[in-house]
């Protein structure tokens, strides 16, 4: 896993998530979209991050730091986020 990754897994809620998403995008050109779906399967927390950057050409460039797969014209990139009680803010 990535550093970029590394730093994701570490927002211990959704809004620290977006923030972090948000920074990130900003090296890249401004988001057009960013949706993020939360999912609790087996005490696991996982993030679904759905992006559009403005720019094509730059999306490209954040889905190979990220290692983000296409989602239609999306970026999909999925996190691994901490248990609730582990959690930090």
């Amino acid at each position: 896993m990535n550093g970029a990754m590394n730093d994701l897994g570490r927002c211990g809620d959704i809004q620290s998530l977006r923030t972090a998403l948000v920074h990130l995008c900003s090296g890249f050109g401004p988001l057009s979209n960013l949706e993020i779906l939360t999912m609790k399967e087996a005490g696991r927390r996982r993030a679904v991050c759905l992006l559009r950057l403005a720019s094509m050409e730059r999306q490209k460039e954040l889905m190979a730091t990220l290692g983000a797969s296409r989602f239609g014209d999306q970026a999909c990139v999925v996190i691994d986020m901490p248990p609730q009680d582990q959690a930090q803010a």
